[in-house]
């Protein structure tokens, strides 16, 4: 494990290593999944101007969260916004009190994070929960959101078989930039179809800005979307963070990220920012070798990360009315494509313990279901199945053995 604190000499051809790491960081993190975050937040019932709010606050109070946990600890510490949170909102729909009490939601998960930090025995209730059920709650989530590609191929192979071509082809080559170049397809499918006259941009739109909508609370919602948006963000993505980055030889301050990353969150609820943590999978792009050789110099990566954030915050208002203009199941597509790998790996997790299995099965059955009961939707009651028919199955083995 390298040693974070060593020093190595520099040369003019590793100067600007982690600046161009940073900058990969940021576009790769940004473009592999902003589809998912506009598809969860207009599942929702945010607007499109209301979308593109939401995914402008995401990028700055990450932007800003990176820019000050990196320079102040001198670590490639990135943040990111909740991918699996994003596709949870999207399996969960509509909710009891519409789009202001989805920001109030939004609101309960930062004061949620905040709270972990200050309170260290809720992080560990966080992390009592079995991985295996958590990961088959966050599989069964986004099952359907997978399946779009293959339903979308169906309806409209014309418009949706180049951007599942590239998406294939980019698997082989570079996986990095699969999803990227995905959505760089569909942008040229949507601007022939722009040019058939088959849709309309609004210039106006294109031009980022905040919405703010004044909260609403609802049990249902604080239920449905809060209590799961909150564990799937703290067990597939803050707690892994860490361990990536414990990884590469660095610790994470947690108190302090949770600190940066909850307030993150309650201020950029009302713009319609979801939730932002630490990054998981995109954290090794700044603080791996590949970044710097030096140790000590990679922070620089996540440092310019977090300058990138802000540059694509201008672009959120453009690719959200792009979307919106996009034909039937093309984005749809690109999100999709987007959570197969996350999908892959939240299934491999779910089964791999065989005394978990059929508890985890049942999660995974009920999460992916959609049902709603009582106004909840489905990633509570699955969760909360899983972990009733985990405690009976245990307590039969036990009674066996």
């Amino acid at each position: 494990m390298p040693d974070p604190t060593t020093s190595l000499p520099e040369d003019s051809s590793t100067r600007f290593q982690p600046v161009s790491a940073g900058v990969v960081t940021a576009l790769v993190g940004f473009t592999s999944s902003f589809a998912v975050v506009l598809t969860g937040l207009r599942a929702v019932g945010a607007t499109p101007t209301e979308a593109a709010s939401g995914l402008l606050a995401l990028c700055v109070t990450q932007a800003f969260g990176i820019l000050w946990l990196s320079r102040h600890y001198r670590r490639p510490i990135t943040l990111a916004w909740s991918t699996p949170g994003a596709a949870l909102l999207a399996g969960t729909g509509a909710i009891t009190g519409g789009w202001p009490a989805a920001v109030g939601a939004f609101l309960v998960v930062g004061l949620l994070v905040l709270l972990t930090g200050l309170w260290p025995r809720l992080g560990a209730l966080i992390a009592s929960i079995p991985t295996a059920l958590a990961q088959a709650m966050l599989a069964g989530v986004i099952l359907p959101l997978c399946l779009a590609p293959v339903t979308a191929f169906a309806d409209a192979p014309a418009a949706v078989g180049p951007v599942v071509a590239t998406w294939l082809v980019l698997q082989r080559f570079s996986k990095r930039w699969a999803v990227p170049a995905a959505f760089g397809v569909a942008a040229v499918v949507i601007a022939v179809s722009l040019g058939r006259g088959d849709g309309s941009l609004n210039t106006g739109d294109m031009i980022p800005r905040i919405d703010l909508t004044t909260p609403h609370w609802t049990w249902q919602a604080l239920i449905g979307i809060s209590v799961p948006l909150y564990i799937v963000t703290m067990a597939s993505q803050n707690i892994p963070g860490v361990a990536v980055m414990k990884s590469f030889g660095y610790d994470v301050p947690w108190r302090s990220s949770m600190a940066v990353t909850g307030i993150g969150t309650v201020v950029g609820a009302t713009a319609g920012g979801h939730a932002i943590n630490l990054a998981a999978i995109s954290a090794a792009l700044a603080a791996a070798p590949s970044a710097d050789p030096n140790p000590k110099r990679r922070w620089i990566a996540a440092y310019t990360a977090g300058w990138a954030y802000l540059v694509l915050a201008l672009c959120s208002a453009a690719l959200a009315t792009l979307v919106a203009a996009a034909p039937a199941g093309v984005v749809e597509a690109v999100a999709g494509l987007a959570l197969m790998a996350t999908l892959g790996s939240s299934l491999a997790s779910a089964l791999r313990t065989e005394n978990d299995r059929e508890a985890a099965v049942m999660t995974f059955l009920i999460a992916a279901s959609g049902v709603t009961v009582l106004g909840i939707g489905s990633a509570f009651w699955a969760l909360l199945v899983g972990l009733a028919i985990r405690w009976a199955l245990g307590s039969t083995r036990a009674d066996r053995g």
